[in-house]
């Protein structure tokens, strides 16, 4: 019996060389029963069928290669080789790569990170940026050697030779293309062009795939700048391009989406061109009609003509007054010539007789002028120059005595009255 003992150590140690030598490079299959994703990155779960349970392990390295989550009650094909842990006698099996049962990874991450950004709102109309009709600058995003890049700079020249291009050059394939895509999406939104577009030419599901990662689809939906998706062909339909505000079926159908045709914008002037001279030629010619008119109508309105027409008028009146006052003129010469002799008759028999007492006046006068020698004994009485009587002089009043040659002052001592 003591040949056969064995320490718990010892057993578990052969049972795990056992186990782990038998079950190498194993695939199972089985729904899952507990998922527990932790923060160091490694994932633990367990997969069951209708009788029984195993409890697996998937270390981070292997984790992040992953483009799926699992969930509980999702069917799984896992990889792996069965594990001891022999300070506990326990077994658990070790996963390197997980595939969903009845349809491949890629298409189950596909599924479930469209779902999750739909619910986040990533895909919301309300979202979307509306394109400039005419962008003077874009930014591509794209493999600086690519096929994609030369098809879309030569749609570039043929359609619009006049935009502005920058373009940014990134990885679009591979690994660690995914978060290239979102730093060159970041740096192409801050470069303040018009329109960036992002995308590269057809491939495998596994070549486009950087375009289905979470990272692309945050960087597309913080942009503020209006983002096209041109990835692929036109049958591809990637996560880019359900969050950009436009999806192109192929990087050269983008430039077509994005840019006018300038042979039809040349057409396009030209029937503007003719549509406006015909409108400038018909305002030109209704404005002349109304300038005519309106120089007419101001001409009959003038002042200057209001005034000649005035002193037309005028002359004209003042010609026909003078005619009228003419012929008064001779009728009444005819009719006062009879009126006028005699009234110069009368005048001259009025003016005779009025001589008459004229000369009889200065007889008068000259018998009375007291300069003269035969009015002797004539005196002139005043006061203060002025002539008064011997009724106006009173008892003390001085007063002027003067005659033709000589003149008193003189005092009033007696006044007496003769009755």
């Amino acid at each position: 019996m003591s040949q056969n003992l064995m320490s718990v150590s010892s057993l578990n140690t052969k049972i795990k060389s056992l186990l782990e030598a038998t079950f190498m490079h194993t695939l199972v299959e089985g729904e899952v029963a507990s998922v527990t994703y932790h923060t160091s990155g490694h994932l633990y779960f367990s997969i069951k069928d209708d009788k029984s349970a195993i409890k697996c392990v998937m270390w981070r390295s292997s984790v992040a290669r992953m483009k799926f989550r699992i969930e509980k009650g999702m069917k799984i094909v896992v990889e792996g080789s069965v594990s001891v842990y022999t300070p506990r006698g326990e077994y658990q099996f070790q996963t390197v790569r997980i595939e969903p049962s009845g349809q491949g990874a890629l298409a189950l991450a596909y599924e479930q990170l469209k779902q999750r950004l739909k619910a986040k709102g990533y895909f919301a109309q309300e979202h979307k940026k509306v394109l400039p009709k005419m962008p003077k600058r874009i930014a591509l995003v794209t493999a600086k050697e690519s096929a994609a890049l030369h098809d879309m700079l030569k749609i570039i020249q043929k359609r619009w030779a006049l935009v502005e291009v920058s373009i940014v050059d990134t990885l679009v394939q591979g690994e660690m293309a995914a978060p290239q895509i979102a730093k060159a999406l970041a740096y192409a939104d801050s470069l303040g062009v018009d329109v960036v577009v992002v995308g590269r030419g057809g491939g495998s599901t596994e070549d486009l795939w950087a375009f289905n990662e979470e990272v692309v689809a945050d960087a597309l939906f913080a942009m503020q700048t209006p983002v096209v998706s041109a990835v692929g062909h036109e049958v591809d339909t990637l996560m880019s391009d359900y969050v950009a505000d436009l999806r192109a079926p192929t990087p050269s159908a983008a430039m077509e989406m994005i840019l006018p045709d300038c042979n039809e914008v040349l057409y396009i002037l030209g029937e503007y061109q003719s549509k406006l001279q015909e409108r400038v030629l018909s305002i030109v010619e209704q404005k002349s009609k109304s300038l005519l008119a309106v120089e007419s109508h101001l001409n009959l309105l003038s002042p200057s003509r209001q005034l000649d027409e005035m002193y037309k008028e005028s002359a004209l009146l003042l010609k026909m007054l003078k005619d009228e006052m003419t012929r008064h003129r001779q009728r009444a010469t005819l009719l006062c010539q009879p009126l006028f002799e005699a009234y110069q008759r009368a005048m001259a028999q009025v003016l005779k007789q009025k001589s008459y007492a004229v000369v009889k006046l200065e007889e008068e006068i000259l018998r009375y002028n007291p300069q003269k020698e035969s009015f002797k004994g004539w005196v002139q009485l005043s006061q203060k120059g002025r002539r008064v009587s011997l009724d106006d002089i009173e008892v003390e009043d001085t007063f002027t005595i003067e005659d033709s040659k000589q003149k008193i002052e003189a005092i009033c001592l007696s006044y007496e009255k003769y009755k």
